[in-house]
């Protein structure tokens, strides 16, 4: 592949949480009523191009797992469906995505948009991980690095955080 599309297209809603190791976006290859492979394919292109090696998914079913796998990224999958069982599926995640930081290894974030949902994820792994103190200050933090308000759904993943005294590495 020459020319414009060699290094792929960036991911729709893709932004830097912490520059070289964690962003979000939506998706590869668009939410699941647009999905196409093409796109899914160049934007997984573009993730290698710049340094990810893992993606992380918290939509309630996995997909594209093959399609990773394939690019030569490693991924794991988180299903919040909310319920009595999303503390335990958080700290999972939260777990997951602290020792892919510790290990400097560039993760990629998504569910099917970028949603209150995933913004909610970002919002609670930041008090999660201590690096940013009170559930109120990560929500502003976060409504300020994606320009929007933080809603309902992003707002109760933030207040059902596992236990704080949990070890976040």
């Amino acid at each position: 592949m020459r020319g414009k599309w060699a290094a792929g297209i960036e991911p729709r809603g893709f932004t830097w949480v912490y520059r070289g190791v964690l962003a979000v976006s939506e998706r590869p290859g668009g939410s699941t009523p647009v999905h196409r492979r093409v796109r899914r394919d160049e934007e997984l292109l573009w993730l290698k191009h710049q340094g990810f090696s893992r993606v992380v998914s918290i939509l309630p079913v996995m997909q594209n797992l093959d399609a990773y796998l394939e690019h030569g990224l490693s991924a794991s999958h988180y299903a919040l469906r909310g319920g009595p069982h999303q503390r335990d599926v958080l700290e999972a995640c939260y777990r997951d995505l602290a020792r892919s930081m510790q290990n400097n290894v560039a993760v990629l974030l998504h569910s099917d948009d970028v949603s209150d949902r995933l913004l909610g994820v970002i919002a609670g792994y930041l008090v999660w991980s201590r690096r940013v103190e009170t559930a109120p200050a990560s929500i502003a933090l976060v409504e300020r690095l994606f320009r929007r308000s933080l809603g309902p759904d992003g707002r109760q993943i933030v207040m059902s955080l596992p236990d704080p005294s949990s070890d976040p590495a």
